[in-house]
């Protein structure tokens, strides 16, 4: 993407930051090579540091939109990427931000700083808390639809996959044939074959981007948001503010 988003690679219609391309990035089934991208943070950006505090296990978050609620559980088998969150979500940093990227049929894609109170046609896409989170591949998280995963930049100037600090998309997707499984070379089990061929998701992005959450109320709201119009670089013409709490399991 033209600047630096955290991206996911190929094999992943990466969240491209709005500030990524000024042109339209199709889903994979019109361009297998579009990337899912945060240009948030340059090369030498350091990790999250080690906290000291006790693991936030079995954490829900909601995530408010005019359009509704999605309430969201995070893994935790993704502890780095799930106690980040929280903690920002805790310091309110979602509060007022956009969903600043969002592609029908691929994802919804928000976290960037600079969105808040971002005027008309600002390009968005590059904003981050300075820092990257190291990439927590895990065999049974996989791009269903709802799933919750960490924007990055691309594999060239990033090529440990780090995630971006505080840039994430959740997938809408599309329903996939087992065949195009198949072909990925990722041994899929029963249950992930029957809910990408039935409900629907990304594979092509599996293992290229972290995942660390899912939805677990409120899929409706993800086609909601999807659905608004865009302008060019797949801002949507009408904000779209989140407001981000945790809540009780």
């Amino acid at each position: 993407m033209k600047s630096r988003i955290f991206t996911l690679s190929i094999l992943t219609l990466v969240l491209m930051g709005a500030c990524e391309s000024n042109k339209k990035i199709k889903t994979r089934q019109e361009d297998p090579n579009s990337e899912v991208k945060s240009s948030e943070a340059p090369v030498d950006t350091p990790a999250i540091p080690a906290s000291t505090e006790p693991e936030k296990k079995n954490m829900m978050v909601e995530i408010v939109t005019d359009h509704g609620t999605m309430k969201v559980l995070l893994y935790d088998e993704t502890p780095l990427h799930r106690d980040n969150f929280i903690k920002l979500v805790e310091e309110g940093y979602y509060n007022d931000l956009l969903f600043h990227r969002i592609i029908k049929g691929f994802m919804i894609q928000g976290g960037d700083p600079n969105s808040k109170n971002a005027g008309p046609g600002v390009q968005l896409g590059g904003g981050g808390p300075g820092y990257t989170v190291p990439a927590e591949f895990r065999p049974g998280l996989y791009h269903k639809k709802g799933a919750l995963a960490a924007a990055r930049m691309g594999d060239q100037m990033n090529p440990q996959r780090a995630s971006s600090g505080s840039q994430f998309y959740i997938v809408q997707g599309t329903v996939v044939q087992e065949n195009m499984l198949q072909r990925s070379g990722i041994v899929y089990t029963p249950e992930q074959i029957q809910t990408y061929t039935t409900i629907g998701g990304t594979p092509f992005l599996d293992g290229q981007y972290t995942v660390f959450g899912e939805v677990v109320e409120g899929l409706d709201v993800i086609d909601k948001i999807a659905a608004v119009k865009t302008l060019q670089g797949d801002r949507p013409e009408v904000n779209v503010k989140m407001t981000v709490r945790t809540v009780k399991k």
